[in-house]
C-alpha cells in the first residue's frame, strides 16, 4: 500500500526568512495569552507561578518537570520528555514556551485533551512517525492537532498544515531557511482562505483535486495512542542555557520612535534565542552614523532580562568577536554560548600546584607506592596528544599467564578536595577539544607536565593490575597508588604497524624515542599480547554495542591554522586494543567503589533505547527487509555487521542505519548510587556491563578525579570522601550537563573548520548515500567527509517530483529537466541507500554551504 504526497508550491509559503522569532503566536499560543487588563500595557507572556504554588502542583501531579529542548529547525516546536518514558510532550510556540531557553528544567501544565496534537488520524497513515525521515527526532514530526474555533464552536476546525520550515539552523549547520513544502492538509473547511491568510501563509495549492486527506478527527475522540500530549510553561525551575548568544546588531527600523534613540536590535545567529534590545550606549561609537560598516560583525549578548509584555527580550552585548566566518571570532562564540569558561586560571587556583620547579616525587611518597619504574610501561595516544593519562604494560609469566596493567595518572594526589583548584576544575567538568586547540580542565603545568605520563619520566599513578589467561579470563586483580616510568609515547599508527607487522623488525628511525632499559621487540611483544588479549575481551563482551560514527579531522596550515585538507579518522585495531583495557579498568573500578561505599559511589548509566522509537525502527527495518536483532547492544551491533556484504559501500550503509539507530538511543549518564535505589537501572545499554564508571581519564574530566578519591578512600589509602549523596549527585548532573555541551562545540567546531574548508578548497565533489527521505527534500551522508547534508527539490533543475510510501519505505521520484530541448526527461529514483553524487558549495554567507545533486546524466 502506498499513500503519496499532495505537492504544494512551496515558494507560496510566505515565511519570514532567515529571522530569528518575535513572540509572533501560533495557533496554539493564541490560547494562552492573558487577557490585558484596561489601559495596562498588553501581556504577551503568563506571569510565572509561584514557588510554593509549583511545588504543591508537582506534588500532587498537576504539574510536570523537564529539559526544555527547542527543534533548532523549526523554533515554534519544543518538548520536554514524559515522566513514563512514553511520547514526548508538546509545546506548541512561543508564547507557550513562556521565555524559557533552550536546555531549561522547566515545570509545565498540560493543556486540555481537546488541544493535544493528533499523530495518527486514522490508523492508517503511518507518515508522522517515520522516525527515520528526517534529523529531527520522531516527536518533532506530527500533524496539527485542530484549535477550537474562537467561540469553543470544535465543528469549525482551523486549517491544519504542518510546514516543514528548514530554518538557517545554527544546531545542525543547515542551508537557508527553506520555504519546503507545507507538509501535509489534514482538514479543509470552508473558510480555508481567510485562515491561511491569517496565518500569513498565502494561497496553498494541490496538483490533485482528488487527493483531499480524510477530515482529522476530533482529538476528544481519539485513544491516546494516536495523541501527543501539549503543555505550556508555568515556571522556570534552573536557567541551564547560558543566556549568552552570538549574532548581530541592526537600528530599530521605525527612526521615529523613542527606542531608536536608545536602542539597537540584537538578532542571534542560533534562532531559538529571542532577538533583544541592546543600549546604544554599548554599540560602537559609529554604530548609528555607519551601521552598514557592521552588518557582517559578530557580537556576544547575554540576555538579561524578557519581560512580560515585550516580543522582545533584553540584552548586553558583551564584546565584538570580529568577522562572521573567521575562525577565532566563531571559535569564541561557540564557546560563550556553550558556557566554556575559557579564562585563564586564576592565581589561587594556580597557588594550589607545586611552586618548585622542576618537581620530583619525594622519598616519602616513593615509599607509600607500589615501585613499577622498571617494568615495560607505555602509552599509546593520537599523535598529537599532549595530555597523556592512561599507560598500559603487559608481562608474561612463567605460568603462561599475563600480568596486565592499566596505569592512570594520579591527579587526585595535586588536586585536593575543596581547594581553589578542585573547585576550577568541578565547575569546567571537562576539557573540551576544538580542531584547533584544547580548552583544558586543569592547568597546563599538570595537564602537559606533572600529570602527563610522558616518556622516561617519574609519574604518579593509579594503577588496576590483572592476571589474565592469554583467552582473557581474569584470575586476580590488584588496585594501589604506584610510581612509573613510561618507556615510550606511542601513537595510535606505531601501535597499529606493529599489530599489522607481527614479525616486522623496527629501525628505531620508524617509532619514538625509547628507554636504554627497554627494546622495541619487547614493546612490540607487549602490544601484540595485549592486541591478543583484547579481542577475547571484546567477544566475551558479545562485541562492543556502542554505536560508533566516524569523525572528521583537519591537517591545518601551521602558519595560518587554516583547514588545508580533511579526512575521516579511522579507528581500527589499536584503537580497541586501547580502548578494551579502559574499559575493563572503569568496570574493575565500578564494582570496587559501588561495594566500599554503596550510597556515595559515582557511577555512569546507559538506560536502554526508547521503546517508542526503537518499535518504529524495526516495523521500517521490516519493511526495507533489513533483519536486525534488536533484542540488546551487542546482537544489533552484530546484526549490523553481518547485514552488509564486503563491498566497497558496505560501509557506509553500516553508517547510515548507524545513525538511525543512534536517534532511539539515550545518552548515558553519571549518577550516584545512592539516589537510585533500583540497581537494575544502573546497567550499561551500549555496553553490556552491569556497572560502570569512569576512572581513566582524570586529567580531562572531573567525575574520573572523584572516582579517584572514592577508590583510594575503598583501599583505606586516604579518609572518606567528604561529599554526601546529594552533593554527588549534583556534581553527576553537572557533569552530564559540561559533556552534553562539550560535545556540541567539538561538533560546531569541526562544522566550522569544514565550512572554512568548502569555502577555500571547494567546490568539492563526493558520493554520497541517501540516509533519509522527505516530501521535498532528502538527508545524505557524504562518502568522502563523513559529513551529513540536506538537498532540498526545489534547488535542483527538475520539472517535478513525486513522494510516495510503500509501507513505511519513502520514496521520491525526481523528473530532471532535459539539459537540451531535444533530449528526454531523465527520471531518478531517491529512497533509504541510493547512491547519489553531490557537488558541496559555498554559499557566499559566513559558513554556509549547500549541497547539490548531480544530475544521473553526469553520474557513473
Amino acid at each position: 500500500m502506498s499513500n503519496s504526497d499532495s505537492r504544494i508550491n512551496p515558494r507560496q509559503l510566505g515565511t519570514p526568512r532567515g529571522g530569528s522569532y518575535a513572540a509572533v503566536p501560533t495557533s496554539g499560543d493564541r490560547k494562552n495569552r492573558n487577557k490585558p487588563a484596561r489601559g495596562k500595557k498588553k501581556s504577551i507572556f503568563e506571569a510565572y507561578m509561584s514557588k510554593e504554588d509549583v511545588s504543591a502542583g508537582l506534588k500532587r501531579g498537576e504539574l510536570i518537570q523537564g529539559p526544555l529542548r527547542i527543534n533548532p529547525k523549526k523554533y515554534h516546536e519544543a518538548f520536554i520528555p514524559s515522566p513514563d518514558g512514553t511520547r514526548d510532550i508538546f509545546i506548541d510556540g512561543v508564547v507557550a514556551r513562556n521565555r524559557a531557553l533552550n536546555g531549561d528544567i522547566v515545570v509545565v501544565r498540560l493543556l486540555p485533551r481537546e488541544q493535544w496534537k493528533v499523530i495518527k488520524p486514522d490508523g492508517g497513515d503511518k507518515e508522522t512517525e517515520a522516525t527515520h525521515e528526517s534529523d529531527v527526532p520522531e516527536d518533532m514530526l506530527g500533524t496539527w492537532a485542530p484549535r477550537e474555533a474562537a467561540k469553543g464552536d470544535a465543528k469549525s476546525p482551523d486549517v491544519i498544515i504542518e510546514a516543514q520550515f528548514d530554518d538557517d539552523d545554527a544546531e545542525h549547520g543547515q542551508d537557508h531557511l527553506q520555504d519546503t513544502l507545507a507538509r501535509d492538509i489534514k482538514t479543509l473547511s470552508l473558510d480555508t482562505a481567510e485562515k491561511v491568510k491569517a496565518a500569513g501563509m498565502g494561497a496553498v495549492h494541490r496538483t490533485k483535486q482528488e487527493e483531499v486527506p480524510k477530515a482529522t478527527p476530533d482529538p476528544k475522540l481519539l485513544p491516546d495512542k494516536f495523541l501527543q500530549r501539549t503543555a505550556k510553561v508555568v515556571y522556570i525551575l534552573e536557567k541551564k542555557h547560558s543566556r549568552a548568544a552570538t549574532g548581530f546588531i541592526k537600528l530599530l527600523a521605525d527612526k521615529n520612535s523613542e527606542l531608536f534613540k536608545k536602542c539597537a536590535m540584537f538578532s542571534p545567529v542560533d534562532h531559538r534565542v529571542p532577538r533583544a534590545y541592546v543600549s546604544l550606549a554599548d554599540c560602537p561609537s559609529d554604530f548609528v552614523a555607519r551601521p552598514e560598516d557592521y552588518s557582517n560583525m559578530l557580537f556576544i549578548c547575554r540576555i538579561v532580562d524578557w519581560k512580560e509584555d515585550s516580543n522582545f527580550a533584553s540584552g548586553q552585548l558583551a564584546k565584538s568577536l570580529g568577522q562572521a566566518g573567521e575562525i577565532e571570532p566563531e571559535t569564541e562564540g561557540i564557546l560563550t554560548e556553550y558556557g566554556v569558561d575559557f579564562s585563564d586560571f586564576s592565581p589561587e587556583a594556580l597557588e594550589c600546584l607545586p611552586q618548585g620547579l622542576p618537581w620530583v616525587i619525594s622519598p616519602g611518597e616513593m615509599a607509600k607506592r607500589r615501585d613499577l619504574r622498571k617494568e615495560c610501561i607505555f602509552t599509546i595516544d593520537p599523535s598529537t596528544a599532549k595530555d597523556l593519562d592512561d599507560a598500559l604494560s603487559c608481562k608474561q609469566l612463567p605460568d603462561g599467564n599475563f600480568e596486565v596493567g592499566v596505569h592512570i595518572a594520579d591527579v587526585s594526589y595535586f588536586v585536593l578536595e575543596e581547594t581553589a583548584l578542585d573547585r576550577v576544575a568541578s565547575e569546567r567538568a571537562t576539557s573540551v577539544y576544538l580542531v584547533q586547540k584544547v580548552i583544558p580542565m586543569l592547568p597546563k603545568l599538570l595537564c602537559e607536565e606533572l600529570c602527563s605520563l610522558n616518556p622516561m619520566r617519574d609519574r604518579l599513578t593509579f594503577s588496576v593490575m590483572w592476571k589474565v589467561t592469554p583467552e582473557g579470563k581474569i584470575l586476580d586483580e590488584w588496585f594501589g597508588r604506584t610510581v612509573i616510568c613510561s618507556c615510550a609515547k606511542l601513537s595510535y599508527d606505531h601501535a597499529q604497524s606493529m599489530i599489522e607487522n607481527p614479525g616486522k623488525v623496527f629501525s628505531p628511525e620508524e617509532l619514538p624515542p625509547i628507554s636504554p632499559q627497554h627494546s622495541v621487540a619487547e614493546i612490540q611483544q607487549a602490544v601484540l599480547n595485549l592486541h591478543h588479549i583484547a579481542r577475547h575481551l571484546r567477544k566475551q563482551r558479545f562485541i562492543d554495542g556502542a554505536l560508533r560514527l566516524d569523525q572528521l579531522s583537519f591537517t591545518l596550515d601551521q602558519e595560518s591554522g587554516m583547514p588545508q585538507g580533511c579526512y575521516i579518522y579511522q579507528y581500527r585495531d589499536s584503537n580497541k586494543l586501547v580502548e578494551e583495557f579502559m574499559l575493563l579498568a572503569n568496570m574493575a573500578v565500578a564494582h570496587q567503589i559501588y561495594r566500599s561505599f554503596p550510597e556515595q559511589a559515582l557511577l555512569r548509566r546507559h538506560p536502554p533505547p526508547q521503546s517508542k522509537l526503537l518499535n518504529d525502527l524495526m516495523e521500517f527495518c521490516h519493511q526495507v527487509g533489513l533483519e536486525i536483532d534488536f533484542s540488546s547492544a551487542g546482537s544489533l551491533h552484530k546484526s549490523l555487521n553481518e547485514t552488509f556484504g564486503a563491498d566497497k559501500y558496505s560501509e557506509a550503509r553500516k553508517e547510515v542505519l548507524t545513525n538511525m539507530f543512534s536517534r532511539p538511543m539515550q545518552m548515558a549518564l553519571y549518577f550516584c548510587t545512592g539516589v537510585l535505589k533500583d540497581e537494575t537501572l544502573f546497567r550499561h545499554y551500549a555496553l553490556n556491563v552491569p556497572f560502570y564508571t569512569h576512572f581513566t581519564s582524570p586529567i580531562r574530566r572531573y567525575a574520573d578525579v572523584v572516582v579517584h578519591r572514592l577508590l583510594s578512600a575503598s583501599l583505606g589509602i586516604s579518609s572518606p570522601i567528604k561529599m554526601e549523596k546529594e552533593a554527588i549527585q549534583r556534581q553527576a548532573e553537572h557533569c552530564n550537563d559540561r559533556k552534553m555541551a562539550s560535545k556540541r562545540v567539538q561538533e560546531l567546531s569541526t562544522d566550522l573548520f569544514f565550512a572554512v574548508f568548502v569555502r577555500e578548497c571547494g567546490p568539492l565533489e563526493s558520493e554520497a548515500m541517501v540516509m533519509g527521505v522527505l516530501n521535498e527534500a532528502f538527508d545524505v551522508l557524504v562518502l568522502k567527509f563523513g559529513v551529513q547534508k540536506r538537498i532540498y527539490c526545489n534547488a535542483l533543475p527538475l520539472l517535478g517530483f513525486h513522494f510516495q510510501k510503500v509501507g513505511r519505505k519513502p520514496e521520491l521520484t525526481l523528473m530532471w529537466e532535459p539539459e537540451r530541448p531535444e533530449q528526454e526527461s531523465v527520471s531518478q529514483e531517491i529512497t533509504i541507500f541510493t547512491l547519489v553524487e553531490v557537488v558541496l558549495r559555498s554559499d557566499g554567507v559566513p559558513l554556509k554551504y549547500s549541497a547539490l545533486l548531480k544530475r544521473p546524466s553526469a553520474q557513473k
